[in-house]
């Protein structure tokens, strides 16, 4: 493994728990492959411009890879597929994803460039990469405690699949909102399932 993407969507920036965690698990993944680089892209700290009305227009068209309508999108395609393994650290925003990384999602989900439309439905155009997603929220939506609906998880799993990414983990740090003994709590649960099972096996030697 020589490539490490991580991508924190949290508006609390490096503060967050979810981003935290994230280091932890790219901190144990150097131990292993000493060369390992990780790029970070804070989706708070650099905000990516809003799609507009060219840019759709770009999409429906046979504008070239290079136009410099696409020169976002293609700069974040590039870190996906320079990769071998992405991290995803993000809350849960209203059910879903945050406005930040659905951003992001339209970014790199683009057709002909990183999925095929067929007959037979979409076909991610990406290798394969380990991802692991971590996700906060305030609230309980897996589990016994569940009081709300996660429409997260299999929205962004969809999406990843759609780009080509089959190779997907999820760990939830939840309750966060209900004092410091729950953050702890729910931390060091969350650390236990992360650290308790192979760290991207399919990479080791790689």
């Amino acid at each position: 493994m020589n490539n490490l993407l991580l991508i924190n969507a949290s508006p609390h920036g490096r503060g967050s728990h979810g981003h935290q965690l994230a280091l932890e698990l790219a901190s144990a993944l150097r131990q292993r492959h000493p060369h390992l680089e990780l790029l970070e892209r804070d989706l708070a700290a650099q905000p990516l411009p809003p799609l507009g009305l060219d840019y759709a227009h770009a999409l429906t068209t046979a504008t070239p890879f290079d136009a410099p309508l696409f020169e976002v999108s293609e700069r974040l395609i590039r870190e996906l597929e320079r990769s071998d393994a992405l991290i995803i650290a993000t809350p849960m925003h209203n059910l879903t994803l945050p406005a930040a990384l659905k951003l992001w999602v339209d970014y790199v989900l683009r057709i002909h460039r990183t999925f095929s439309a067929l007959p037979e439905g979409k076909v991610g155009l990406l290798k394969d990469r380990p991802v692991h997603v971590l996700v906060s929220s305030g609230g309980f939506h897996q589990g016994e405690r569940a009081r709300q609906p996660d429409f997260l998880t299999p929205y962004l799993r969809h999406v990843l699949n759609t780009l080509g990414l089959f190779d997907l983990q999820f760990t939830y740090l939840q309750g966060l909102v209900f004092g410091d003994d729950a953050v702890r709590q729910t931390i060091e649960e969350a650390r236990t399932a992360l650290f308790s099972k192979p760290l991207f096996t399919p990479l080791v030697g790689a």
